[in-house]
């Protein structure tokens, strides 16, 4: 919900702080009250003030955003029609709002139908949203699949990077709210099956590399004929297909890359790869990779600081399920759900497989602890694309989103129990190892099955909470605002580069709370299933409006430390300068030290 406008980086304003005094930020002053509230704008200690429900809302139609998906389903079944697309937050221009992105598929060379093409919709500042697709030079048709947003020639804008069935696309950002696809200039050639991406800079000389994941060996004259009832033809499970390699892409700077996938150890025919997400999991300040695998085992790429990988799954215990089967993985993304300085696992599977939740105990070994966190019998029977963790009450405690819906359209005339379209689901992390589902609770966007493929977090609103974004197979967009997300207290960080790549991505952001508690994350691209997250990091503070210290660790090595900040504020930190600008936002104080989803 939009409290007041925000202005960022680069723009004079006058309660941004400078860098020699970020401590002198001015204390936001009292926001009006939320919807539903009776409060006063200044909280009496007479009349409490409600503490308002967190709900998200329905936004999208209001929003401006018309866009359907193509399959390119008419009838044929082939494999790649379910799989969908993902989408994409990103800031393309720069003014400090995110903007969204938006991948598409096409019709089939022999059925004919419209052209379809990307969406890139400009954020307006006022809720709504610009199509600016083709003013951008993104209206191209091509059977798009994933995508990854960085800025891999350090100039300050983010490019982007769509995985496609056949050629994939590497967009260059001119900076004037153009792009150019130079794909081929770059060298940035992967053709297949490819699905999920992530920018990283894996050998650490501040310059992006790109890994895109490789899915199965299939074309229309490969197309195989299965059936779930011997009659009907049904989409093929990817078992009927031959595995292809992920690619691993190293940037060699001036704008060119190089494919280093065998150099580099990650070159495997068996795979199977639908999600991909950057996890240091041994902490030794290298970038690893996870890859999810469907009906594969998943793979756990070591980085051996010298420009090569090793692969580790199994015996780290991320392979397979607790029952040793490889499972259908889809949707992955890492973080430190439960505070113990270890970054896990969470993988989206199919359906009768249940969620995979991999704690890592910081010797090399995870587990998988859905069943006893609450979250495995809740999943048992959903087929989970996109998941992610985000704090989406502000409490300090990464929580977990899921986007969900089934491959074959016909499955629930052989399981009774299993539906095609599926509601998706949101977990409260209550800490101690346990999450809530808490679904139900969170409005009606939670109630309305869909066939849900891509996900994605962002603030949209510069209300300091988190927001969501998420496609569906053949279908629309839906854009879901966080109401009330932010009666608890919170930081934002920016980070730019300067030796390490200009996003920051790979830096670790440590946040020491006055009086106690200690929170990390890192900067990422790619996670979620095909689509991409906001690259500022979002940490909950719950009730605690001071921050004794932030501490940033970039990929390069060097560290920067802010001490005694304020909350509620957006914070742009730059690579060996420390604080560039540090921007007042809207707080919503509730009547007590912590919102409850369970209101």
């Amino acid at each position: 919900m939009l409290f007041s406008s925000v202005l960022l980086s680069g723009c004079s304003h006058p309660e941004t702080a400078t860098p020699q005094n970020p401590s002198a930020v001015a204390t936001p002053a009292p926001t009006q009250p939320t919807a539903g509230s009776t409060a006063e704008t200044q909280p009496q200690p007479t009349a409490p003030v409600p503490i308002v429900p967190i709900q998200f809302t329905d936004i999208t139609k209001q929003a401006g955003l018309n866009f359907k998906h193509t399959s390119g389903a008419y009838g044929k079944k082939y494999l790649p029609e379910t799989l969908g697309a993902g989408c994409a937050f990103i800031d393309y221009d720069n003014d400090g709002w995110q903007d969204i992105l938006l991948v598409n598929g096409t019709n089939w060379p022999d059925h004919d139908g419209p052209k379809t093409t990307l969406a890139l919709y400009h954020n307006n500042h006022d809720g709504t949203f610009t199509n600016t697709t083709k003013t951008a030079g993104l209206a191209i048709s091509m059977y798009g699949l994933g995508v990854a947003v960085g800025d891999f020639d350090n100039d300050g804008f983010d490019d982007i990077f769509i995985s496609c069935l056949g050629q994939s696309h590497l967009f260059r950002n001119m900076g004037n709210g153009k792009f150019s696809d130079v794909s081929g200039k770059a060298g940035i050639v992967p053709t297949g099956f490819n699905t999920s991406a992530v920018w990283f800079d894996y050998d650490k000389d501040g310059k992006l590399d790109l890994f895109v994941c490789n899915y199965v060996d299939w074309s229309i004259d490969k197309d195989l004929y299965c059936s779930l009832d011997g009659k009907e033809k049904s989409y093929c499970t990817p078992e009927s297909y031959k595995g292809t390699t992920s690619h691993l892409y190293h940037n060699l700077g001036g704008g060119k890359f190089e494919d280093v996938s065998a150099k580099a150890g990650i070159n495997d025919p068996t795979s199977k790869a639908l999600g991909v997400a950057i996890i240091d999991y041994d902490s030794d300040g290298w970038p690893d990779l996870f890859v999810s695998n469907d009906t594969q085992p998943n793979k756990l790429y070591r980085n051996n600081g010298n420009g090569t990988f090793s692969e580790t799954a199994t015996t780290a215990g991320v392979a397979f399920s607790e029952a040793g089967v490889a499972r259908a993985g889809m949707g992955v993304d890492a973080a430190d759900y439960d505070g113990s300085g270890n970054a896990s696992l969470i993988v989206g599977n199919f359906s009768n497989e249940m969620l995979g939740l991999y704690h890592n105990d910081g010797k090399g070994l995870f587990q998988d602890e859905a069943a006893s966190t609450g979250i495995g019998q809740a999943t048992l029977l959903t087929l989970t694309f996109s998941c992610f963790f985000f704090d989406y009450d502000l409490d300090g405690k990464p929580d977990i989103f899921l986007a969900n819906g089934h491959v074959a359209d016909d499955i629930n005339h052989v399981q009774p129990k299993i539906t095609y379209a599926m509601a998706p689901k949101l977990f409260h992390n209550s800490g101690d190892k346990k999450f809530e589902e808490v679904s139900k609770k969170m409005g009606k966007p939670f109630l309305h099955p869909v066939v849900a493929r891509g996900a994605a977090y962002g603030d949209i609103d510069n209300d300091g909470d988190l927001d969501l974004l998420m496609t569906t197979n053949n279908g629309s967009v839906y854009l879901f605002r966080n109401e009330g997300g932010n009666q608890n207290h919170f930081i934002r960080v920016k980070t730019v580069g300067t030796e390490s790549n200009a996003d920051g991505i790979g830096a670790k952001i440590t946040v020491q709370l006055t009086g106690g508690g200690k929170q990390w994350s890192m900067v990422k691209s790619g996670s979620s299933y095909c689509s991409q997250s906001e690259l500022p990091v979002t940490f909950g503070l719950g009730p605690n409006d001071k921050i004794e210290r932030i501490e940033v660790t970039w990929p390069s090595g060097h560290t920067d430390t802010l001490s005694n900040v304020e909350a509620n504020q957006l914070l742009v930190i730059k690579e060996g300068s420390g604080l560039v600008t540090a921007t007042k936002m809207s707080f919503a104080p509730p009547n007590q030290a912590q919102a409850s989803p369970a209101q």
